[in-house]
């Protein structure tokens, strides 16, 4: 069921009135790829006019230039669109930038102004030595000190580099230290260079430390923030940023789905005028620039109004330097103008990235720019590169938390789901129908409404707030009239949706919502006008709405515009418009079958009392199959009533434990089955789950009842669940844990031992985990011999290097940057007194191989017990586990092989496409035979058929039911040949007869629909009888039988039954499950005929595959329409 534009209704303010008249109850984004190439088309071509305008911007007329957004760009302007803002040639002035060829260290590119900024200029070198100059080809490593070259050459070798920023380095002539800021790109590496404030790398090292610590501290704060309110999550953000940085404002920035933005948090000086609620066009955050901040996550103009600096580069590069990382980007001219008119001069904005490229993520095309934490100053400021690092490292972790805000709202919603499917089932016990309007609950409950009715039988049943009976009937009929072929409809206007007598309803009855029960009986839903304010941050770029003049953009105007939305409730949202689907599928049946009962009660009893039992044996073998897995899972489960006492016991825990089953039943959890010190907390657990409050990864300490089991406890780590009955009361509560016994005696063994530290750490003991250990400044102090087995680095390439960022994200490879910002926030935990227990940490070893552990990090603390650093010991994944993580990981690797291999083909195979396409394009102009005609066409029909593949690469469109098809009129006799062409060659190679029993006049017979798909299916299943006769001597038959179906004098289908025979015993048993079982396949050719079966199904086709006892075939049935002419040869 498709709906209204709710995304329209609820955010598309900017663009036009809501019009959210649609057909049906539930709503379908419009794709978020589409939309993002439909802004690039807008913007690039109102970055064209802005640059034929002057730099000024004073004689652009934006409201002209929306009007002729619609027109077609041409794609040269797009590139140029996209290359100035990539590859623009600038950068700030408050940096200097070298390119360098990787292998060679030969310099490629530099700024203008970097002999200056490195003291190369003749007057500031009075040496007779003569100076070194920077031109192309000049060695990098020449302009800095030894040791930098040293620094610079270790750089280069790493296999991520970015991880190494910033490197401190010194010119060579004057002696000045430098942030350098290395990144890779297509033609080597870009240095970005910024003035460092200190000569001292130890005070650096220790301000970037610093730096580090406030970003946890704020973090920190963000972490202990009550869940649920993402609003407040936002406003703690923006101050902590603001104390981060001391910019004048810092604002949180989120993108609606409609690309429209709203600053939703803020912070500032007093004296700045707010723009918290305001309303910002898509178009003042180019695509580009949002493509741009997924690359490079924090982005800093020091000076608007600063003149940018000229990149010079070798004449050979085949373009210009692409600049998306440099931190020293010069902004374009449109942004510096733009900044200028809202009177900031320097700003600093930094990416919020959800679904991040982490290790459960697939990669970067999973991220989502969320939105922005935007900083403006109203003077020129820079801020260092460790505190700007530090504040993307608050970003990511501002991201991870408001990830786990969005699943928690998430969960929440499923839960309302679940309340309001226990509704639901309560409406159907009722006497009749009309008791889900007459009694309690009713339909009122089900979503947040004004009045409800229902219109049955030509009655009407009101509830709160609606239209009168008359206005009601004459909304019946409007539907009727309008959206008889739907199944329901959802505005947050009457009037935009088109029905002529929503004036007449007042402000009373604005939105509705109505569910079609039968084609004359309906539910409606009922809201009342609610006004909206939206306030722009200047106008809304709509060619109606003024600004500053001419100005509009770059706007110079920045007052709050309010748009005042009348006549409009509040939109419906996806989980109400769920739960009226649903009651809508239980009761359309129901009220069906009792409309021509008379409304008989015995009808609708008989129904219900079929649907219970059939809900009752479905909930029956769920809750078995549910018990067996509990039963059998290899985790201790165990669960208890309200009393505390033991109601449920699987094998696991009765194995660890010694008590049976039998035995266990009845006791009291906190009294017989843990011990004394567990007691408390299992007390604690017990309270707050039967209050609804579920804890997890908690441990404790279990009796062991077996005389012959060693060991005097068993240790747990459980999760505690509320256990609910069907009317969703807490009636016990369930634990499901993780036995860790086993880690829990050697690290006891390890904390509490007695004697020389260092003998300890370093024993070649299998029992001592692998353990590091770092000063307050993470700089390792500490790696023990397990840690040198484990990571392939030994002790002397580690000590003294960063933890975070050298080794483990250098040395030792992590999975993405959000990987590396949660490594850091514990380790800055752990020497700020914060410890933390177990803490899921994967990296690759020196070798490659992947390494999954538990973390634990623990502070450290001398004799006066002052913290001194951190202490982490490394519990690695049982061998088990990692055998099963490595078989999914050469799966994926496997996988990723074959997506590569596919790829390629169907890239490469385009070209000789192209040839045959123009070769017979050649034979066309040629004097042909009528038979030379027929093989042509034939040719390029599988031709055509070959690209429709090549586009089938992702297959979800068919697996869906997405995929679009390309109807046209065609000649089915084409079609046939087509397909005969195929198979051809492979029954010459078998031996094989083909029998056609075809009539004559279908190759004339002219129908319309897909002919491709068509083709492509038939072709397919008609092969695989070919491949599966027996051969020598074998036959396959071909058998088309059509058949006129009327459905009306102007409306003539044709059903056409293709029958595809082969003698013997036909495919093999392993094809057919394949075909039929769209979960699973096991060969390509069974991959092939469940996509075509599903193909099929899309064309209104259906096919059955026959076995009798001499012969098998597929019996194909497809119903196409005729064009405009009937058949008169044809019955």
């Amino acid at each position: 069921m498709a709906s209204g534009n709710r995304a329209t209704q609820s955010q598309n303010h900017h663009h036009q009135p809501q019009s959210s008249g649609a057909s049906n109850l539930r709503v379908y984004h419009t794709d978020s790829m589409s939309k993002a190439i439909a802004q690039y088309t807008m913007d690039a071509r109102l970055h064209a006019v802005f640059e034929q305008s002057g730099e000024s911007g004073k004689s652009f007329d934006y409201s002209q230039s929306v009007r002729t957004t619609t027109q077609s760009v041409p794609e040269q302007q797009i590139t140029a669109y996209l290359s100035k803002i990539q590859r623009g040639g600038y950068i700030q002035p408050f940096g200097c930038m070298l390119a360098v060829d990787e292998a060679s260290f030969r310099v490629v590119a530099f700024s203008e102004n970097a002999r200056e900024m490195l003291g190369l200029t003749p007057q500031s070198v009075p040496s007779l030595e003569k100076p070194e100059i920077l031109l192309v080809g000049t060695d990098v490593r020449s302009l800095f000190t030894p040791s930098s070259g040293v620094l610079l050459e270790k750089a280069f070798g790493a296999r991520e580099i970015t991880l190494l920023n910033p490197v401190w380095i010194h010119s060579k002539h004057s002696g000045r230290p430098f942030y350098a800021i290395l990144h890779r790109i297509d033609v080597g590496i870009v240095i970005d260079l910024e003035p460092a404030r200190t000569d001292n790398p130890a005070l650096s090292i220790a301000g970037a430390v610093q730096s580090q610590k406030l970003a946890v501290r704020a973090i920190s704060h963000l972490q202990s923030l009550p869940g649920g309110d993402i609003n407040l999550l936002c406003e703690t953000v923006v101050e902590n940023v603001r104390e981060l940085t001391g910019y004048d404002r810092v604002m949180v920035y989120k993108f609606h789905e409609d690309e429209h933005g709203e600053v939703v948090a803020e912070s500032k000086r007093p004296d700045l005028e707010p723009y918290i609620g305001l309303h910002y066009p898509a178009t003042d955050i180019p695509q580009a620039s949002r493509f741009l901040f997924k690359q490079n996550r924090v982005r800093m103009i020091v000076d608007c109004h600063a003149t940018s600096i000229r990149v010079i580069q070798d004449e050979q590069l085949m373009q210009p330097l692409c600049l998306v990382g440099s931190t020293l980007r010069a902004p374009h001219g449109c942004h510096a103008q733009y900044m200028a008119n809202m009177g900031s001069i320097a700003s600093l904005a930094m990416a919020v990235i959800i679904n991040g490229n982490d290790e459960e993520s697939s990669g970067r095309n999973s991220m989502r720019l969320w939105g922005l934490v935007v900083c403006h100053h109203t003077s020129a400021r820079c801020i260092p590169f460790p505190l700007r690092y530090a504040c993307e490292f608050l970003m990511q972790a501002f991201g991870l938390q408001l990830i786990m805000e969005l699943q928690l709202a998430s969960q929440l919603s499923e839960k309302h789901v679940l309340r309001t499917q226990t509704l639901l089932c309560d409406m159907l016990l009722r006497d009749s129908p009309t008791g889900i309007v007459t009694q309690s609950p009713s339909i009122m409950d089900l979503v947040k409404c004004d009045g409800a009715a229902l219109y049955y039988q030509e009655k009407y049943y009101p509830i709160g707030v609606t239209p009168t009976e008359v206005q009601i009937k004459d909304i019946a009929e409007w539907l009727l009239a309008n959206h008889r072929d739907s199944t329901g409809l959802s505005t947050d206007s009457l009037a935009d949706a088109g029905y002529p007598g929503a004036a007449s309803l007042g402000d009373a009855v604005c939105g509705m919502a109505v569910a079609f029960i039968t084609s004359r009986d309906f539910l409606f839903w009922f809201r009342s006008h609610t006004a909206k304010e939206i306030k722009w941050g200047g106008a809304k770029h709509h060619p109606e709405d003024k600004d500053d003049g001419q100005k509009m953009h770059p706007r110079s105007s920045f007052k709050a515009f309010l748009e005042v939305v009348k006549s409009r409730s509040l939109p419906w949202e996806n989980a109400e418009m769920d739960a009226i689907h649903s009651l809508q599928l239980i009761l359309r049946d129901s009220f069906r079958d009792a409309t021509g009962g008379s409304n008989s009660k015995a009808v609708v009893h008989a129904q219900l009392g079929e649907l219970e039992l059939q809900g009752m044996d479905e909930l029956s073998s769920v809750a078995r199959e549910m018990v067996r897995l509990i039963e059998t899972a290899t985790a201790p489960i165990f669960a208890v009533d309200v009393d505390g006492c033991i109601n449920g016991w699987n094998a696991k825990v009765a194995e660890l434990t010694g008590l049976s089953v039998e035995e266990a039943m009845g006791k009291s959890l906190v009294h017989d089955l843990v011990y004394k010190e567990s007691e408390e907390t299992v007390d604690r657990l017990l309270s707050h789950a039967l209050r609804g409050e579920e804890d997890k990864n908690v441990e404790i300490k279990l009796r062991t009842f077996d005389s012959q089991q060693h060991k005097k406890a068993v240790y747990v780590v459980v999760n505690a669940c509320s256990s609910r009955d069907y009317t969703n009361n807490i009636v016990g509560v369930c634990f499901v844990g993780q036995d860790v016994t086993g880690q829990k005696v050697v690290m006891d063994k390890f904390i509490h031992i007695q004697g020389d530290y260092k003998a300890i750490v370093h024993s070649p003991n299998p029992l001592i985990p692998p353990i590091f250990a770092s000063d307050e400044n993470t700089v390792c102090s500490e790696w023990n011999t397990a840690m040198e087995k484990l990571t392939g680095c030994s002790r002397g390439d580690i000590i003294g290097k960063m933890l975070a960022g050298e080794i483990f994200g250098g040395s030792c490879r992590l999975k993405g940057p959000d990987a590396l910002t949660k490594f850091m926030i514990v380790l800055h935990n752990a020497i700020g007194g914060q410890d933390t227990d177990k803490f899921p940490f994967s990296f690759f070893d020196r070798n490659g191989k992947y390494v999954q552990a538990l973390l634990t990090a623990n502070k450290r603390v001398n004799m006066e017990g002052q913290i001194i650093g951190a202490f982490c010991f490394l519990q690695i994944a049982s061998p088990e586990l990692q055998q099963a993580l490595k078989i999914q990981r050469q799966q994926e690797k496997k996988c990723f092989s074959r997506m590569k291999e596919l790829a390629y083909i169907c890239q490469e195979i385009k070209n000789p496409l192209s040839g045959i396409r123009f070769t017979n394009s050649l034979l066309e102009a040629t004097d042909l035979t009528e038979d030379q005609k027929q093989f042509l066409e034939t040719s390029a029909a599988c031709e055509k058929q070959i690209l429709k593949i090549i586009r089938d690469v992702d297959l979800e469109s068919i697996e869906d039911g997405s995929l679009e098809l390309e109807k046209a009129e065609f000649l089915l006799g084409s079609v046939i040949n087509a397909v005969v062409s195929q198979v051809m060659i492979l029954l010459r190679e078998r031996d094989l007869q083909l029998i056609r029993d075809i009539p004559e006049e279908v190759k004339t017979l002219a129908v319309y629909g897909d002919q491709v798909r068509i083709q492509q299916v038939l072709a397919d299943f008609l092969l695989n009888m070919v491949r599966n006769a027996p051969s020598p001597d074998g036959w396959v038959e071909i058998q088309v039988r059509p058949r006129l179906k009327q459905i009306s004098e102007e409306v003539n289908f044709m059903h056409i039954e293709f029958r595809m025979v082969c003698p013997g015993e036909g495919l093999p048993s392993d094809l057919i499950q394949d075909m039929f079982h769209s979960s699973r396949w096991i060969t390509q050719e069974g991959l092939g005929l469940s996509m075509c079966r599903k193909i099929l199904k899309l064309i209104n086709g259906e096919v059955q595959y026959i076995r009798e006892s001499e012969r098998c075939y597929f019996l194909i049935s497809i119903e196409l329409p005729i064009p405009g002419r009937g058949l008169k040869s044809i019955d």
